[in-house]
């Protein structure tokens, strides 16, 4: 009798011992993604595209800017915080899913206009067009650069200074040209004498006060 139930205490220790050591079978973990390719346009909600726009991911510190179609490309982890920001919209923010198994999202951000732009506005400091219309005719200009070039250019300041230079190869060429054709015209005969010639005295009156005439010395 003692042995028997000597024995079936052995068969029980063993059986119990034998279910301790039998491996703990666990759940095959779920496929996570660690990091996403994340691609996408920003555009306002007219459909306008919004170029340069700055692409932070807030969660690393990392970011791209969009090209001057409004693309951009960045690799991201899952629950990322990134942020669109542009001069003259709103900014904006986006959370990556953390329960995402695919690699890559296709993200189309829209963006809203925060500055209202109005139309310009010219201020003036006279408080009706009569008093401005009226200031402009009596105002006194000075006599400044602009105002002495126009005078110096007078058709007499030109003809005085243009006396004193020295001729070039075309004027000199044109000069022997006439000198050449008064000789054919007058040769064979005695040649034209403008002494009594009221037009070459005419010509040379007007010429006195231009500086045309120089005194040699």
């Amino acid at each position: 009798m003692f042995r028997r139930l000597f024995f079936s205490f052995i068969v029980a220790l063993l059986s119990v011992s034998a279910y301790g050591q039998q491996p703990t079978t666990k759940a095959a973990p779920k496929d996570t993604v660690e990091l996403i390719q994340l691609t996408g346009i920003v555009i306002t909600d007219s459909l306008r595209r919004v170029p340069f726009t700055r692409v932070a991911d807030q969660s690393t510190r990392r970011g791209t800017i969009a090209d001057y179609f409004g693309y951009f490309a960045l690799v991201v982890h899952p629950g990322d915080t990134i942020e669109f920001a542009c001069l003259g919209y709103k900014r904006k923010t986006y959370i990556v899913p953390d329960t995402l198994s695919e690699k890559e999202i296709s993200l189309v951000q829209v963006m809203h206009e925060d500055t209202i732009q109005m139309d310009p506005v010219e201020v003036y400091p006279w408080p009706s067009k009569e008093q401005f219309a009226t200031v402009f005719v009596n105002m006194d200009l000075p006599d400044d650069d602009l105002r002495r070039a126009q005078k110096r250019l007078s058709p007499q300041e030109m003809a005085f200074v243009g006396a004193l230079l020295a001729s070039d190869g075309t004027s000199s060429y044109s000069a022997y040209r006439i000198e050449q054709y008064q000789d054919l015209y007058t040769r064979g005969q005695s040649p034209v004498n403008n002494l009594l010639n009221p037009a070459a005295w005419s010509d040379f009156i007007k010429g006195i006060g231009t500086g045309r005439y120089q005194i040699s010395q």
